[in-house]
């Protein structure tokens, strides 16, 4: 359930989905279908949005609840 992830990511970061959009580049209602788990998140977003946070896609995907990246 990565779309809770993500919204958990951003609100740990007192970031707004506009905030989080512009840094993606899209429009903040598509960010918002991502996290409200409508549309699926592209690859090269959840890559983005990994490094943005600092923590393993992975964790982002729900694959495990450490978000320590593998190095």
């Amino acid at each position: 359930m990565h779309f809770k992830r993500l919204r958990d990511l951003r609100e740990d970061h007192d970031l707004t989905q506009v905030d989080v959009a512009a840094m993606l580049n899209i429009q903040q209602t598509v960010y918002s279908r991502y996290e409200r788990g409508v549309q699926n998140l592209p690859l090269d977003y959840l890559i983005k949005l990994a490094d943005f946070y600092k923590v393993s896609t992975d964790y982002i995907l729900g694959r495990t609840n450490n978000p320590k990246r593998v190095k």
